[in-house]
């Protein structure tokens, strides 16, 4: 059964860095694609940043690129997000996504396993 623990979301201020872990077991991630994705309150999940497991090919969703940078440790089975410059409308719960597919995609619904999310608040 796969299984995805997220960790390191907390309270912050604007301008603070913070780095997001998610373990992942329960499989083999050889040819499968994991993403960060956040969900304010009330709405739905959108994309923040995917990467290839096996290539370490990554994408960013517009709104980070050139402050939040997601990585993985392959031999550890975990993923990263590096969030710097953090800004109040960060603010959400952050959920470790993983699909079948080495095929980065931005749609959440295109992805078969979740974690149960964490959250980080910015206060500005």
């Amino acid at each position: 059964q796969v299984q995805l623990v997220e960790s390191g979301g907390k309270l912050v201020q604007a301008g603070d860095s913070l780095r997001l872990s998610c373990i992942a077991s329960g499989r083999n991630f050889s040819r499968a694609a994991m993403g960060w994705f956040r969900q304010a309150s009330g709405n739905q999940r959108t994309f923040v940043a995917a990467t290839d497991w096996d290539s370490g090919l990554t994408f960013d969703a517009d709104s980070v690129t050139g402050r939040f940078t997601i990585s993985s440790d392959n031999a550890g089975n975990t993923l990263y997000l590096q969030m710097n410059s953090l800004e109040p409308k960060n603010t959400g719960e952050y959920y470790c996504a993983a699909r079948e597919n080495t095929n980065i995609n931005i749609t959440a619904r295109d992805y078969e396993y979740w974690g149960k999310g964490i959250q980080v608040t910015v206060s500005s």
